[in-house]
């Protein structure tokens, strides 16, 4: 069976991959041609679909360790950075690479993934990888706003020299609790000027909320600690980004928890993206972004996992899975959000994200034959299991081979 991300179903489909890599055709197997000497797979009781997109990961992170108490956000970032401060960047590639090869167990093809290495690039590279790299930007102190930001804007020309095609350089301000104002209006006033797609984590947790309109909370308090000044109090986090200018076409807002009507009118004025991380919000009790208004206002929303810190696993269609439930969704309007709607926040459906003539061969091979429903329905359940990853024609995940069968 495929499902095409465009609304339909195939019984005893097929997809027809190029020797570029590239889909030829989508229709039912004894339609299409069987090029002599091609490879011809068939997966009995498998839903063939587009291949996944995580739209929020940190890969450099696969292999860190931090666990300070769940509750006290703000002292699970600052274990975070004393987390990276003891790998290497031999470290963070070899993190990279497993995370890059994680991702594919779980049909992952393309990820969003922001660092501060840079490590996941030479992992997406060296493996033959997707996805879109955001080097992140942080550092509270206006002072040195100009030092930090030059260190960024070299290490994001150097990354895109040794960058291979698949994938695309970007840039993130980490956060506004991270991040100085001077900072924030270089780094965008960069991406603009080198049309580089920004990402930045945005209202997230209360702890931030307090820290942007009342200059209060465990944020403000790290920031007096250092003698830093707080910024002026804003109505809210993304009008604070509004007023740096960092809402654009070509922003994917991350998290996107703290916000109400106003803020989301603000984000379809601009024609933000959203990645939301149903899970990792969750887990650090931040509360659930308003997924439904977020879709009905026509948002672009791609789902993502944030880090193995944050999750317990990379899974995207766990997203997708409570994505469903939290807004009431039908099945395949979850699925969208991991294939094709995430393809458009990030700005590469016209390349993937869909079974789709013209478009990249990327494909998820979901087998559901243990459920009581083989469908597209049972995607999402607890019985199906990733069996394929098919990256530009080529296979780069095989449960048969991992199997040893």
């Amino acid at each position: 069976m495929v499902w095409s991300a465009s609304g339909s179903t195939i019984k005893d489909g097929a997809v027809l991959i190029g020797a570029d890599g590239v889909i030829e055709a989508v229709g039912p197997d004894e339609s299409l041609s069987h090029p002599e000497g091609a490879l011809h797979r068939t997966f009995p009781g498998c839903v063939v679909m587009p291949g996944l997109i995580n739209a929020h990961t940190h890969l450099e992170l696969h292999d860190a360790k931090a666990n300070p108490p769940e509750e006290d956000f703000a002292e699970w970032i600052r274990s975070v950075r004393h987390a990276k401060d003891r790998l290497s960047d031999e470290r963070f590639v070899e993190a990279a690479r497993r995370g890059v090869q994680d991702a594919w167990r779980w049909g992952i093809t393309t990820v969003a993934d922001t660092g501060t290495s840079g490590a996941t690039v030479y992992a997406l590279t060296e493996l033959g990888g997707q996805g879109t790299y955001y080097h992140e930007a942080i550092g509270p102190d206006a002072a040195l706003a100009d030092a930090t930001f030059a260190h960024v804007q070299r290490r994001v020309l150097e990354l895109r020299e040794v960058a291979g095609s698949g994938v695309r350089l970007g840039v993130s301000p980490h956060a506004p609790y991270t991040v100085s104002e001077p900072l924030y209006r270089r780094v965008v006033e960069f991406a603009r000027a080198e049309t580089v797609p920004l990402a930045g984590h945005l209202a997230e947790s209360p702890a931030e909320t307090a820290f942007v309109t009342q200059s209060q909370g465990p944020f403000a308090d790290q920031w007096r600690s250092r003698s830093l000044a707080v910024p002026d109090p804003r109505r809210s986090a993304v009008a604070f980004a509004a007023d740096l200018k960092l809402l654009g076409e070509d922003l994917l807002a991350i998290h996107v928890v703290q916000v109400d009507a106003e803020d989301i009118e603000l984000m379809v004025d601009h024609d933000v993206a959203v990645a939301a991380c149903l899970r990792s919000n969750r887990r650090h009790g931040h509360g659930d972004p308003p997924l439904q208004r977020l879709l009905d206002a026509g948002l672009r929303v791609g789902l993502g996992t944030d880090s193995l810190l944050s999750v317990e696993s990379l899974d995207v269609l766990a997203e997708a899975k409570a994505a469903q439930e939290l807004a009431g969704i039908e099945v395949d309007r979850a699925l969208e959000l991991v294939t094709i709607e995430a393809a458009l926040a990030l700005g590469i459906a016209d390349r993937t994200g869909s079974l789709t003539p013209g478009r990249r061969g990327d494909v998820c091979v979901v087998d559901v034959s243990a459920g009581s429903d083989p469908s597209v329905g049972a995607v999402l359940s607890s019985e199906a299991q990733v069996v394929a990853t098919i990256l530009g024609g080529q296979f780069v995940f095989d449960a048969n081979d991992a199997r040893g069968l």
